[in-house]
């Protein structure tokens, strides 16, 4: 049985320990859940891929002829930042609600997580199937820490995973695609007073942007996500005022649904562009060195079917809480999408408060994780 006064001090004391990244800095935090879960008996141990920045890891069964299913929370957090009422890192009770830097993303759901599993070994439940745990580092930088070589190395090789990252209850299913790039247009050098002897690179890229918004995408709807977009993140450009510029670099956030592809993205954008520029070469006779793409990160759409063992038992268990369940996409990137190249299975969930993580006086409701354990406890018991 969920023991709400536990799991009230526990997410307290992860809150009190300050694992902000940057500058990012995991142990102290990786330590003190290693020793909870020693306590409980399971196998642990710590995995690190730069000092200071630990993933601990957790098993309860190893049996090889049954599968096994991974959940997993993170331990760093943002940067607490200023203007809080309550301290970051004291993990205030008040009005039913506990406030901390990470009380919602993600220590909160770490908190459950380790609850459940307490719960689960008090009652000396046997589940049909090896339980993996991992509390990951980096996750608010990328994961290249965490998560992305622990798969990579095969350290973690579930049948299926939880990322319990996520607000309210819901069921992330569907994820976008994103393509991070910049761009770097040059032109020709002259004087302000003189514009038609130089060749303007912010004009270019200004014209590379406009027509990038009105470019028409080719892809199939999904219920759970928003069409396609594009953001322009970044632009700088020119020396002076009185100088054409030479020079013009921006930065451009592309997110795309399932069934889309990131390099096809790719390869469209470098039309655009290389249109864009022999057009202005011609218009004013001066030949460009060209505008230049680097991509900056590519991350596959994400989609899992409603109907899958994965979904279908948390929907159950939401049930069995009388919690009504919401199944939806996510239009951030996640790290859900890192386990569909090793052909994992994954979903996200999460018990934190919506429009509440990264921000100042971040909390989460007291009754959320205790529903939100019990309904962890009781997925758990029942997955196959």
């Amino acid at each position: 049985m969920i023991n709400k006064e536990r799991l009230i001090k526990l997410t307290q004391n992860l809150i009190r320990i300050n694992s902000e990244n940057p500058p990012g800095n995991e142990s102290k935090i990786a330590c003190f859940v290693k020793s909870c879960l020693d306590k409980l008996g399971a196998k642990t141990k710590i995995y690190e891929f730069k000092e200071g920045r630990s993933n601990v890891l957790a098993w309860l069964g190893n049996d090889p002829e049954k599968k096994s299913l991974l959940i997993t929370p993170h331990l760093d957090t943002v940067p607490a930042g200023k203007k809080w009422r309550f301290a970051p890192f004291a993990g205030k009770i008040q009005k039913g609600r506990i406030y901390g830097l990470g009380a919602t993303d993600c220590k909160g759901n770490l908190a459950c997580a380790i609850e459940a599993i307490n719960s689960i070994v008090e009652e000396k439940v046997v589940l049909d199937y090896n339980l993996i745990f991992a509390a990951t580092a980096n996750e608010e930088s990328g994961s290249e820490l965490g998560l992305i070589p622990l798969l990579d190395r095969g350290i973690l090789k579930p049948d299926a995973a939880v990322v319990l990252d996520a607000d309210d209850f819901k069921i992330i299913i569907a994820q976008k695609g994103l393509v991070h790039l910049k761009v770097k247009v040059q032109g020709k050098r002259a004087h302000g007073a003189y514009p038609w002897l130089g060749v303007n690179a912010i004009d270019i890229a200004i014209d590379i942007i406009r027509e990038l918004r009105g470019f028409k995408y080719a892809y199939k709807k999904n219920k759970y996500l928003k069409a396609p977009t594009m953001n322009v993140g970044t632009i700088h450009g020119g020396d002076k005022v009185n100088v054409v510029a030479d020079w013009c670099e921006f930065e451009l956030d592309f997110r795309f649904l399932p069934g889309m592809s990131g390099e096809g993205l790719l390869r469209d954008i470098k039309k655009i562009i290389g249109k864009q520029v022999k057009k202005f070469s011609c218009q004013s006779g001066i030949p460009l060195l060209a505008g230049k793409i680097e991509p900056e990160g590519i991350q596959k759409p994400y989609f899992i079917n409603e109907k899958h063992p994965l979904v279908a038992t948390l929907v159950a268990s939401l049930k069995k809480m009388k919690i009504s369940p919401v199944i939806q996409g996510s239009e951030g990137a996640t790290v859900i999408t890192f386990f569909q190249d090793k052909n994992i299975p994954a979903i996200a969930t999460g018990f934190g408060c919506e429009g509440r993580a990264h921000v100042a006086d971040e909390y989460a409701r007291i009754n959320n994780l205790y529903r939100g354990a019990q309904v962890l406890e009781n997925f758990l018991k029942e997955f196959r």
